[in-house]
Parts: C-alpha cells; sequence; structure tokens
C-alpha cells in the first residue's frame, strides 16, 4: 500500500511540476542516453574482428604434393616452387614471416608469385640451396595472412646430389681393375699378421673371420694374374694361413672352423653364447676358397704343392656327415663342444647353403648321400617358387629373391653357368635374383631417396647402428655396393651403371683405402666407415669371374667336386 502510494506520488509529481522543470529533466535524459550509446559504441569498436578459421588442404613443391611431416628427396637447387591451398580465401599482403619460414639458412628468401587463386600461396625460392642438403619449410598455426590457421605445417625436402664426376673418368675396364685392386687390399694389408687371416673388419683387432677369409683367399689368385702382387708373395701368404690351421694348437671340430677366431692364438671366439664351436656354412665358405687356390698351384714348383698337400689336409680332416647330428637327412649350422647341438639349426634352402651340400657331396673322406641333399637343402622341392616379379620369373628361394648374397657366397666358386639339376637352371636363377632385385631399386616402392636404375643392390650389410640382410622384403634404406657390383656376371650393365654412380657421384663419400665403404642410406645421409671381409671379397672375385671366369675355372676343375655334383644330380 504504501509502495503504492509512493509510485502514484511519483506520478502526481512528475506531471504537477512547472513546464520549465521537466524540460530540464528531459535534457539531461537526453545527454545520459547519448553518453550512455557513446560508451557502448566504444566498447565495441575495442573488441578484435573474428578471423575466418582456415586449415592448409594441400602442399607441393615443384609439382609434388607432401603430406605434413614427410620428407622429400632429390629437389633440384634452384627454381624451387612451392605451392600452399587453403579451404578458405587469405590476403597475401597480410604475411607475417615469423610464422612462415624454411631452414638452414633461408628463412624469408622467397619471393611471391603473381596469380588469381584467392586461396593460393605460391612463392620461388630466391637463394640458391646446396647440394644434397634438407631444408625444412615451417607454417606455424595462428593469425597470418588474414585467416587464422587451425594447424601448423611442415616437412623437409632434400636437394639433388652433386652429379659433377668426383674423380678423372677412366675406360671402364681402368675402373674394373682399380676397384678390384683397391679392394683387394683389405685383405692384404689388412691381413692379420700372424695368422694372415681375414680380420672380420675394421678395427676388429684380432677377429679373424672365415667366411670372409675363404673370400680373401680366392682374391690371391685375381691379384697375381692382375699383377696386384707377385705369385712368390701370393704363395707366401697362403702358407702362412695353412701353416696356421694345420698347427694342433688352432681350434677345429670334427675338422670344421668356428665363425670367429682369435687370429694370434688360434683359438675360438664365440659368435653367441651357444655359438663356440664348427660352423658349417663358414667352414664351406673357406673350403671353397682352399680348393680354388689349390687348383691354382697344383701344377707349380715343389713348394707350391707342398701347399696343396697341406690344404688336402685341411679339405680331407673336415667331417661333413658329422653334421648329420646323428645320421638325419639334412646337414646342421653348429656343433659346440659343450652345448652340442644346441643351437639345432638345419641348413635348408633356398639361401646361400648349396656350396655346404656340394662340398658334403664331395668330400673323399665324409661324404652325404644325395638324400641328404634332396630332404635337407632343397625341401624335397620346397625349394621352388615359381612366381613372377617386375616382370621377371624368380625359380628359386623367398619370393623377391632375398638378399643379393643368395647369387654369390655359393657362387664365386661354383659355376652357374651350365649348373642345373631337378630343381633349377641356377644360372638362369641368378639372373632373375639380380633382376628383380634391380627392378625393386628402380621402382622404388618405399621412396627411398637415390634407389633407381644407377643406385641399387640390397643385401647383408651394415646399416645405421646395426646389422641386417636388407632385400626388397626388408628395405630399411640402405645401399650395399657389394650387391651390384658382385653381381656383375648377372647384370654386366646394370651392374656398371651401378659402378659409375658409386664411384663418379658418390665417390666422395664412399670409396677409400680398401675400395668401397660397406654401405650407405641417402635418406639420413649416413655413410658407413666400414669394410666387413665377407662384403669386400665377392667384389673383387665376381668381377674376375665377369672378366675371365677365372675362380669358376679354377674351383670347377677339382675332380672330388665334379664328383659330388654328379652324386647329386647335378649337370654343369
Amino acid at each position: 500500500m504504501l509502495k503504492q502510494q509512493a509510485v502514484d506520488s511519483c506520478y502526481c509529481i512528475k506531471y504537477s511540476q512547472p513546464y520549465p522543470l521537466l524540460k530540464m529533466k528531459l535534457k539531461l535524459a537526453t545527454l545520459v542516453f547519448v553518453f550512455l550509446t557513446s560508451l557502448s559504441s566504444c566498447k565495441h569498436d575495442s573488441e578484435p574482428t573474428q578471423l575466418t578459421n582456415a586449415y592448409i588442404e594441400l602442399v607441393s613443391i615443384n609439382g609434388f604434393s607432401v603430406y605434413n611431416g614427410e620428407n622429400v628427396y632429390n629437389i633440384p637447387t634452384d627454381s624451387v616452387v612451392i605451392r600452399i591451398v587453403f579451404n578458405t580465401a587469405i590476403d597475401k599482403k597480410k604475411i607475417d614471416p615469423t610464422k612462415l619460414y624454411i631452414s638452414n639458412g633461408i628463412d624469408t628468401s622467397y619471393v611471391f608469385l603473381a596469380d588469381t587463386a584467392s586461396k593460393q600461396l605460391n612463392f620461388r625460392i630466391r637463394k640458391p640451396l646446396n647440394y644434397y642438403s634438407t631444408y625444412t619449410l615451417y607454417l606455424a598455426n595462428g593469425e597470418n595472412l588474414g585467416v587464422k590457421l587451425i594447424d601448423s605445417f611442415q616437412f623437409s625436402f632434400v636437394t639433388k646430389l652433386d652429379t659433377t664426376p668426383k674423380f678423372p673418368k677412366i675406360t671402364d675396364d681402368e675402373l674394373l681393375t682399380l676397384v678390384q685392386k683397391q679392394t683387394f687390399k683389405f685383405f692384404w694389408d689388412y691381413g692379420h699378421p700372424t695368422s694372415g687371416l681375414a680380420r672380420e673388419r675394421l678395427n676388429s683387432g684380432d677377429i679373424v673371420t672365415f667366411g670372409g677369409s675363404g673370400f680373401g683367399i680366392m682374391t690371391i689368385p685375381v691379384a697375381i694374374e692382375r699383377g696386384f702382387i707377385t705369385r712368390v708373395e701370393g704363395l707366401a701368404r697362403m702358407n702362412k694361413i695353412v701353416s696356421f690351421l694345420n698347427l694342433s694348437t688352432t681350434d677345429k671340430f670334427h675338422g670344421a672352423f668356428p665363425h670367429w677366431m682369435n687370429g694370434t692364438t688360434g683359438k675360438v671366439i664365440p659368435f653367441g653364447t651357444k655359438d663356440n664351436g664348427a660352423d658349417l656354412v663358414e667352414t664351406a665358405f673357406f673350403m671353397q676358397g682352399l680348393l680354388t687356390v689349390q687348383s691354382y698351384f697344383k701344377n707349380g714348383n715343389a713348394a707350391e704343392q707342398t701347399l696343396c698337400q697341406n690344404i688336402e689336409t685341411l679339405w680331407e680332416n673336415v667331417e661333413w656327415d658329422w653334421f648329420q647330428q646323428g645320421g638325419q637327412q639334412k646337414l646342421y649350422w653348429h656343433w659346440s663342444p659343450t652345448y652340442n647341438w644346441d643351437m639345432n639349426m638345419p641348413v635348408t634352402g633356398w639361401n646361400e647353403g648349396l656350396i655346404i651340400y656340394v662340398l658334403a657331396a664331395s668330400s673323399p673322406t665324409h661324404s652325404i648321400t644325395k638324400s641328404v641333399y634332396d630332404n635337407g637343402f632343397a625341401r624335397n622341392g620346397a625349394i621352388k617358387n615359381g612366381k613372377t616379379f617386375y616382370g621377371t620369373k624368380l625359380l628359386l628361394g623367398e619370393d623377391y629373391g632375398g638378399p643379393m648374397f643368395f647369387a654369390h657366397y655359393s657362387f664365386l666358386g661354383l659355376d652357374p653357368r651350365h649348373l642345373s639339376d631337378s630343381y633349377a637352371n641356377y644360372w638362369t636363377q641368378n639372373i632373375a635374383h639380380a633382376r628383380i632385385n634391380y627392378s625393386y631399386c628402380v621402382a622404388n616402392p618405399r621412396r627411398n631417396f637415390g634407389y633407381s636404375a644407377n643406385c641399387w643392390g640390397l643385401t647383408a650389410s651394415d646399416i645405421q647402428n646395426s646389422y641386417t640382410a636388407s632385400s626388397p622384403t626388408n628395405d630399411v634404406g640402405v645401399i650395399a655396393p657389394t650387391a651390384a657390383l658382385s653381381s656383375f656376371p648377372y647384370t654386366p650393365v646394370e651392374s656398371m651403371q651401378a659402378l659409375h654412380f658409386f664411384y663418379y657421384t658418390l665417390g666422395d663419400k664412399i670409396w677409400g683405402n680398401y675400395g668401397f665403404a660397406d654401405a650407405f642410406n641417402l635418406n639420413s645421409h649416413w655413410f658407413a666407415d666400414s669394410y666387413l671381409a665377407i662384403d669386400q671379397g665377392p667384389i673383387v672375385v665376381m668381377i674376375e669371374n665377369y672378366r675371365t671366369g677365372l675362380l669358376w675355372n679354377l674351383f670347377m676343375q677339382n675332380q672330388n667336386v665334379q664328383a659330388g655334383l654328379t652324386k647329386l644330380g647335378f649337370s654343369y
């Protein structure tokens, strides 16, 4: 009641007052309204303008589309054009250079290209880029180009290699000789001073390896014939090696040798906890070398014939049949004096193991039967493949052929040119394997930098901080020169292309005291500083087999080998 009276009183006062007073109150109310309106207007003008949200639809460099976080390769060092497409129109006049720049000294050294597309930003890098260098483009999120970019974007690109020849051009024949001579030095200059055997790798000290030594021994006839060393020097080195191995203090296990040995003491160095005894695969690679050298010196003077007799002793002492593990129809890789057959690893194909069965069948003292080969290595025909890859039919083995050493290690002495049995023609098989390996690198499905008709070859080698058997199904971006160079007999044109690339283009990075370094990865700018005996040896030997067939002819002269091949059903 009182509230209503107060309200009524107000109305009464408002309309009962004299006119001049009412006019003054109306004027005051108008001023207050104008002030409040002005204040409201000022508050609105101080708020930021709402920008349109934007995101990137496409980025390309020289027409090649890239994804966020991707690496792209083989970009030219000049005329580099980058295109960025947004989902909405942008204002190129409102560029914030702190949010769009390129690393490695480029920063904002780019110029926008004239275009009429409102949603595109096209620009060219002004500075010339360095060869084989990595650059990263950064486009930060936030306000830029008159829009609000929701997500940031970056990608890296690597410029192309400098193809200027790193060494003077020489004939292909001279280049092949140079590669053989330089690679041979690993075995000759870096051979172990006491035993003469090949060190496992550069800086491996007293560790010598029997597979790599077998390959190294086969380089000695090459070196003599090519004039790198004299026949007398070659004989002296072979006498050192064979005499060391015939010592009673040098570890042998049923006539077989270990994977690793101390080159000074002759004692086994375990390759693994249980791998502290015989390694039949390494032994076979070594015996292949010994028998080849034996053929080379067999018609020589008295000293040379004495060497051959000492080699024969080592050859006849290997108890190949012992490695059937009690009469099984297969051969086993390892035997240990402390762990016996615990490793229990049969040698089955298709892989580098063919030479083991050939030599085991060829032994004049401890031979195996054909059934051991058929059931063990050939797995009663399960080694066959028959599929086609990149237009080439593969007769044996895993899809795409596996690492290239399958076509090298057994065939340094064993001549595949006329070799066949009920499972395959081995010349056809090895050519197919090499061509598939080559074709995979040319196709380059994983888009590895450098892979091409000039840069190919996947096999076992060092990789960054490790070691792996690279192949088309285990491709880590690493090329090993031994893969293509040891394939010269199978792919002479493709291997010569690779040799030119390795020597003339990459020579300043991978050519050294002992030939080509073990491997490289152009994706990550990694170049091995290592040399491995098991990779260096096949380069010398297989180039020579391509050139003259020397080692094939020597090994195949051995009458035991001929008898063994016949026993296993081979024609040769």
